[in-house]
């Protein structure tokens, strides 16, 4: 299947949550430009994504979109997340802003989240798209922790481990996150199509 993607971290959790039963090929590896992003919703992106890849490739699509909620921030970056700096902002400046706005905001009043939605469509067109979703709860750091992972992970504190998901190892942020979530929701959902 294609991922409708060109981000190779994501590409790595997802291939490693999938496991070796799924090969998954990433749609700037096929030529396939990303599309613009217009949906309200994780779920509605997702699905755009996921039809956009099948189309110009021919071939099943897999797509997710994901972000940070931050409770202090009414809900932002949300569904902006990867452009929450700008249009071409890195994931350095997107965590910049977000410290930036979260200055002022004490402990206890940093609650965040993590939501991911997936979707997997046979065809551009197809009429039941099967789709899933994850959350995974925590709080937003003072300062950057950690160096694996990428996009908010260093700032982004499990609640139960108190570990940044920068921090983590692959293997564990995998069984925490809110995308680990949603594709193993989505696996169980494609077994019946082999």
């Amino acid at each position: 299947m294609v991922l409708a993607t060109g981000n190779a971290g994501k590409a790595r959790e997802i291939q490693a949550i999938l496991g070796a039963g799924y090969e998954v090929l990433l749609q700037s590896a096929l030529g396939v430009e990303s599309v613009e992003e217009t949906g309200l919703t994780f779920e509605e992106n997702a699905l755009l994504k996921a039809r956009y890849a099948s189309a110009a490739t021919g071939l099943p699509a897999l797509a997710d979109d994901s972000g940070l909620e931050v409770d202090a921030l009414q809900g932002a970056p949300g569904v902006r997340s990867a452009r929450y700096a700008g249009a071409d902002a890195t994931d350095g400046q997107n965590v910049q802003r977000l410290l930036d706005a979260m200055a002022a905001v004490p402990d206890g009043h940093r609650q965040a989240r993590f939501r991911c939605a997936v979707a997997w469509v046979r065809s551009a067109d197809d009429p039941q798209p099967l789709l899933a979703t994850g959350a995974w709860e925590g709080s937003i750091a003072h300062e950057p922790r950690g160096t694996l992972g990428f996009g908010y992970d260093p700032v982004f504190i499990d609640q139960e481990s108190g570990c940044s998901a920068a921090e983590m190892p692959p293997g564990q942020k995998n069984r925490l996150s809110h995308r680990g979530q949603a594709l193993r929701a989505l696996v169980g959902m494609l077994a019946p199509w082999g």
